[in-house]
């Protein structure tokens, strides 16, 4: 194995790397625009999908179904990883966020359950699977494409900008919401007012797919695919190994870590960042416009923390930054949501939240660029996509409804302790594995 000395970086280089940087994530906030505006709006439109019931009822079954669509992630990150793998970064950048504009445009034409009765949430669930596979493709395939472009020694900052953008497209869902909150009535909101925001998503995604189209691929898979392309019988390459499970099997203890590597961390982040718009609001009683406003602030102060973070984690490492996420995690998520559930006090829950978020930064900021650095260039996509997608789908995407769940039977507390405990199962990982940003597959050539 040989390691490559880095090619000092020109102005112009430099320049170019940001441009990627930006056409990348601008997409990657589309992406996740449509994803989070389902469930921005579910509390408008879940008696429009299901019929009668409580409101806890109806949440429960339109969390059911965004949970459901994280069931289609691990598809996604196996197709679209594998596409990614053999095909460029770039093409299966594009086809993802196509997938995410044909999903949001069925939620926004979709009628409710009053007019096609059972097929309305039939379709709901079906749209969900959709951007459900193109989410999972899109995540491991930015992750890959930023931290392949992204200049070396700056990979943490620029790959940061994943989660950025990933924040950026919840708080332009929540953003709207405030707009139309503000236009509209609440009855409005509930009839048809919510349709806005998927077609203002589908649109967005039609115009990122012909944006993306001018991207740089990625050398390193340039690399990579020229080197196989000419490769000769009883070179140590055979031709057709990129992107396959057959080829992703070979880095068992890799694999192990992305598990590890996110469990607790997407259990905190879905937590706070999606289910604390309802918990606020059916558990601490905090007024609806009101808790939109908190989680709006709050998140926009986290996804300006993501770079600094990721900027620190290339002075300092990325294991000490997950190891402050792990303990602060483990030791403050019940004390925490514990308070928050008991608070009628709008700053005190802001502050409470701000502070959960602040943790999980240790997580977000850097968890693209640490998986990423575990496989090198040939499966790389399909290897950060594939274990990432399942046990997100398992663990993160399950997490409002557990919580929903547990609520309804008179148990919400559980929940507190369900999250810690995931995060303190991840903090036994961090604390196991090396420094990955002086051990980086990315700073290597293929073995």
């Amino acid at each position: 194995m040989t390691t490559r000395i880095p090619t000092p970086v020109t102005r112009e280089g430099e320049r170019r790397v940001v441009g990627n940087v930006l056409r990348g994530s601008i997409g990657n906030l589309v992406e996740w625009y449509d994803w989070y505006a389902y469930s921005a709006f579910t509390i408008y439109f879940a008696k429009a999908f299901f019929p009668g019931g409580d409101a806890t009822a109806q949440f429960l079954n339109t969390a059911a179904v965004f949970a459901v669509g994280f069931l289609m992630r691990p598809l996604g990150g196996w197709m679209l990883g594998r596409f990614a793998d053999r095909f460029g970064r770039r093409s299966a950048l594009v086809l993802s966020v196509s997938m995410m504009a044909f999903g949001s445009l069925l939620i926004a034409a979709t009628p409710g359950y009053a007019s096609i009765g059972v097929a309305a949430p039939i379709l709901l669930v079906l749209a969900r699977l959709l951007q459900g596979l193109s989410v999972g493709g899109e995540y491991s395939t930015s992750a890959t494409y930023l931290s392949e472009v992204a200049t070396p020694g700056k990979r943490g900052f620029y790959s940061s900008f994943q989660y950025v953008t990933l924040v950026g497209g919840q708080l332009l869902a929540l953003g709207l919401q405030l707009i139309l909150q503000s236009v509209l009535t609440e009855a409005q909101m509930g009839d048809w007012g919510w349709r806005i925001a998927f077609v203002v998503g589908a649109v967005a995604a039609v115009v990122v797919m012909v944006l993306r189209r001018s991207m740089d691929e990625s050398a390193s898979y340039e690399r990579v695919a020229a080197q196989e392309s000419s490769a000769q019988s009883g070179s140590g390459k055979q031709a057709g190994e990129r992107g396959t499970l057959r080829t992703l099997v070979k880095y068992p203890r890799e694999i192990a870590l992305v598990v590890g590597l996110t469990l607790g961390g997407t259990v905190a982040f879905y937590t706070y960042a999606t289910y604390t718009q309802k918990f606020l609001e059916n558990t601490a009683g905090i007024p609806r416009r009101t808790v939109t406003w908190i989680l709006f602030i709050a998140l926009l102060i986290f996804a300006l923390l993501q770079p600094v973070a990721g900027r620190l984690s290339d002075r300092i490492g990325r294991r000490k930054l997950l190891m402050f996420f792990g303990i602060a995690g483990t030791v403050l998520t019940v004390p925490i949501m514990t308070t928050m559930a008991h608070t009628k006090q709008p700053v005190l829950a802001f502050l409470l939240l701000l502070g959960a978020l602040v943790i999980v930064t240790g997580y977000t900021s850097i968890n693209a660029i640490v998986k990423a650095e575990l496989f090198p260039t040939r499966i790389r996509a399909l290897g950060v996509g594939l274990p990432y997608a399942l046990t997100v789908a398992i663990f993160g995407g399950t997490a409002e409804l557990i919580a929903q769940a547990l609520k309804k039977a008179g148990h919400e507390s559980l929940f507190f302790w369900y999250v810690a405990g995931c995060i303190l199962v991840s903090l036994i990982v961090y604390g196991t594995m090396r420094e990955t940003s002086r051990s980086s597959a990315l700073e290597r050539d293929e073995d």
